[in-house]
């Protein structure tokens, strides 16, 4: 019984590991002229649970210039110059698994490398990311039956003028604090649609030029929203249910906004440290909670 319980803790110990490594480290930030970047994660159990991040930076994550410059050689200027646009917009995928258990995060993980290798396909054959890459990943989660695991996901990209393009499926929308007025700016219904989780329905075919920066065609339901940040130090924030609903929605309803006008001068990751305070004051923990903070100085 002993060996059966030191072979598990050893297990257990080599998946948090593992769940570690996907973890963005503070290196991978996308490095944006005039858009700060950063995010902290609260697993409510340990160092694993069903919440995930990831940042694409493209400029240093997929060799854009060797991209390039491939793309020329072989006669695809359209995709060269799609490809050139990648180094003025950073992406990011905040995905939010049902649950906050070992196996959450194995999902989690699932979702990762699929994403990631669906990005890579993506930008060579069409120089940017496309609304393709989610029908195809929304798909692929349904027909694996045995998972049963509903994931919410946002992906949207920033760029350094400070648009924001994102499509949902399932997730809280992001909030957008106005530096101007002092408060957080309700947005319009059109720029918070949001479909079903990943897990539910499989998803109709794309459109061929569905790309993200633009609005789907009737052949796909797939909907890309658009924010923009037209002011210097206005602040987008994403976050996960967990966030959202944290100490039954009074931390976002009372105490949100306060805490970003105190902080509106702050760099991302200052902001970021003081909300992780501030969550932690408000009340006991009952979900792993991610957030991401994006700031146009």
């Amino acid at each position: 019984m002993t060996d059966r319980l030191n072979f598990l803790a050893d297990e257990l110990e080599n998946f948090t590991e593992i769940v570690k490594i996907l973890k963005p480290s503070a290196g991978e930030r996308p490095r944006l002229d005039g858009i700060d970047v950063d995010a902290a994660s609260l697993p409510l159990n340990g160092a694993m649970g069903g919440d995930h991040l990831i940042y694409l930076d493209f400029k240093y994550r997929f060799d854009l210039e060797g991209r390039i410059e491939k793309a020329r050689a072989e006669g695809r200027d359209e995709i060269a110059t799609q490809l050139e646009e990648n180094k003025h917009r950073a992406g990011i995928l905040l995905a939010d698994v049902a649950g906050h258990r070992m196996t959450d995060a194995a999902v989690a993980a699932m979702l990762h490398q699929a994403f990631l290798l669906g990005v890579s396909y993506e930008l060579e054959m069409s120089g940017q990311i496309t609304t393709r890459l989610f029908e195809k990943i929304k798909t692929r989660f349904y027909e694996s039956t045995n998972i049963k695991k509903l994931v919410a996901m946002l992906y949207g990209e920033i760029t350094d003028r400070g648009r924001f393009r994102y499509l949902s499926a399932g997730h809280p929308p992001p909030m957008v604090f106005s530096r101007e007025f002092g408060r957080i700016m309700p947005l319009a219904s059109d720029r918070t649609v949001s479909e079903t989780p990943i897990g539910i329905f499989p998803a109709a075919d794309a459109p061929e030029d569905a790309r993200l920066p633009g609005r789907a065609s009737r052949r796909t339901s797939r909907v890309v929203n658009e924010i923009e940040l037209l002011g210097s130090g206005d602040i987008l924030l994403l976050a996960t249910d967990g966030f959202t609903e944290h100490a039954d929605g009074r931390f976002v309803s009372e105490t949100l906004g306060k805490t970003l006008a105190r902080t509106k001068d702050l760099s991302a990751t200052e902001i970021c440290d003081d909300l992780r305070a501030r969550i932690l004051e408000a009340g006991p923990q009952t979900d792993d909670i991610t957030f991401v903070v994006i700031k146009r100085s």
